[in-house]
């Protein structure tokens, strides 16, 4: 008897005979627990480790029913529908209440939060501070001290066809949101959104990812801990949980993680018309122009690189694209600089994370042994399966229709292209699908107008990479491939808003020109209104067009 558990397992060393997923909820604390005896155990080379194992069982299997189906997810969401449609959540107490809870849950929790990144990803403390804890304080802290201000109506101008009138646009919150986080910033990725759902007054589900369990559990713990439980969940679990949860009907979906997922999840949503934000990647390209400060700018791509989480991010850079002259100093340079940070011995570093699991290690690896590839590795190469570490590499001149060209790398590999003229890595980028973010280092004012005007992507950074993401003001989201939509700060605030549009109008002003029958004279009248000319519209409301 062959059996297929998607997503329990994470990697085939931790293949046990029993396995649990725990969540806090409304209904208290559900488990998902699968028991039995395996005979034999074996992997399929086709299939991702971190979504399936495929063990032979004996005949006899005991097995526990999942405690969080379809029927639960269900259960779940009627009872969160509930809650926002008692009002509890709509009020500006509630919500400051609940993110005033999240900021006191990250002072206090900071070392657990710390220990949990390190259990994931090895990140290093300040990594981990600065990404993910300092990321989700900031967004919190913002949310306080503007929620007064983004919950107020805006007022806007009337036109003269309602005269006497006004108009303002109200945000109200969409109700019942799903957040499906991701595992690259498990913490910070998953609270951003949930911040902002809670500072529009929604019920929020947020689904943290299986892929970083210490962090899920950590979430799971701390929101039942923090958090008004009858408004905010934390469901945890893998692909079953996910499905489960998919099947209902929200009122949006907020989706972090790759576009095979986000297919799937759009597709889920479509049968309800529900709304989605889907933050996705893509490659991401840095353009480096020869008149640049090389020390400077080497430093911000390994900080956009290597620094950030290894390169597991989907905002890091992918790629660099420069000219032939320039590419032998950017390497020396780039070399340096990564020796500068992380030692001479790159492998026994300890200011890197590790690589997520396994299946990603195994994806790397192939990335880099694929033919007319690894010949191309001018710098690091080194890697170690046990340790989950591959050292910062450089290619030069990968065949353009290499996989590592065409995937997105995520990990920390950087391939670097050689072109003639900068102007024609334009193209080059534009072949490819819209990246979350591009990257120009340049001095010249005509090739950063250029850039801005004819590369299409989410966002982008001139002279820098990443920082993007930490300017509140600016919208975060991808476009195309990478994603749709947008969030943080206000953005954030108005991706889980609906904006209703209101007109008040009084019974003065009533007048019949509006009401059939439209005789000729009320055309005339119609028609001087609409002209927009002072003296035509003066005439018009005095009633000197007559029939």
């Amino acid at each position: 008897m062959t059996i297929f558990s998607p997503g329990l397992f994470k990697h085939p060393s931790r293949c046990f005979r029993s396995y649990s997923i725990v969540g806090v909820g409304l209904l208290g604390t559900f488990t998902y627990r699968h028991k039995y005896k395996i005979n034999r155990v074996s992997f399929s080379s086709s299939t991702p480790s971190s979504y399936y194992c495929r063990a032979t069982l004996s005949t006899t299997m005991e097995e526990v029913k999942p405690a969080f189906d379809s029927d639960k997810a269900a259960v779940l969401v009627n009872e969160l529908r509930k809650t926002f449609n008692s009002g509890k959540t709509k009020s500006y107490e509630w919500r400051i209440s609940q993110l005033e809870s999240i900021s006191k849950m990250i002072d206090e929790k900071e070392k657990e939060i710390v220990e949990a990144l390190q259990k994931d990803l090895s990140k290093p403390e300040l990594e981990a501070f600065l990404s993910e804890i300092l990321m989700a304080r900031s967004s919190c802290k913002l949310a306080l001290k503007e929620l007064k201000q983004w919950m107020m109506p805006q007022k806007v101008e009337t036109s003269l066809a309602t005269y006497p009138s006004s108009a303002e646009i109200v945000a109200e919150p969409l109700g019942v949101v799903l957040v499906i986080s991701t595992w690259n910033f498990p913490f910070s990725l998953s609270l951003d959104p949930v911040i902002g759902a809670i500072a529009a007054g929604n019920a929020v589900v947020l689904k943290p990812s299986e892929i970083a369990p210490a962090t899920s559990s950590l979430l799971s713990r701390l929101v039942g801990e923090y958090m008004d439980k009858s408004a905010i969940i934390v469901v945890e679990g893998a692909v079953a949980e996910t499905s489960a949860l998919l099947e209902q009907k929200w009122d949006k979906i907020f989706f972090t993680g790759g576009a095979r997922v986000g297919r799937i999840v759009m597709a889920a949503a479509a049968k309800n018309l529900t709304p989605v934000t889907l933050e996705l990647g893509g490659k991401c390209p840095a353009v480096v122009d020869s008149n640049v400060n090389l020390q400077v700018t080497a430093r911000r791509i390994v900080a956009g690189k290597w620094v950030c989480n290894n390169g597991q991010a989907c905002i890091g850079v992918d790629y660099i694209i420069t000219t032939k002259e320039l590419a032998p100093k950017l390497i020396a340079t780039l070399v340096n600089v990564v020796e500068e940070i992380f030692g001479k011995d790159l492998m026994e570093s300890k200011e890197r994370s590790r690589i997520i699991n396994s299946f990603h290690f195994k994806r790397l690896v192939n990335l880099l042994e694929e033919d007319k590839v690894s010949s191309k590795i001018v710098f690091g190469g080194q890697r170690d399966e046990s340790q989950l570490q591959i050292a910062p590499t450089i290619l030069l001149d990968v065949p353009e229709d290499s996989m590592i060209l065409q995937e997105e790398i995520f990990g920390p590999l950087l391939p670097i292209i050689t072109v003639e003229r900068l102007e024609d890595s334009f193209a080059m980028i534009n072949r490819k699908p819209k990246p979350l973010a591009a990257y120009l280092f340049s001095d010249d004012e005509q090739i950063k107008r250029k850039f801005v005007q004819n590369i299409y992507a989410g966002g982008m950074a001139i002279n820098d990479t990443i920082l993007q993401v930490t300017v509140p003001t600016l919208p975060f989201g991808g476009v195309g491939e990478s994603g749709m939509g947008s969030y943080h700060g206000k953005f954030s605030f108005d991706a889980f808003s609906h904006k209703k549009a209101v007109l008040y109008r009084s019974f003065a002003g009533d007048s019949p020109t509006r009401y059939p029958p439209y005789t000729p004279g009320k055309k005339k009248q119609i028609k001087a209104l609409l002209s927009g000319k002072l003296l035509n519209i003066m005439l018009a409301l005095l009633g000197f067009y007559k029939d």
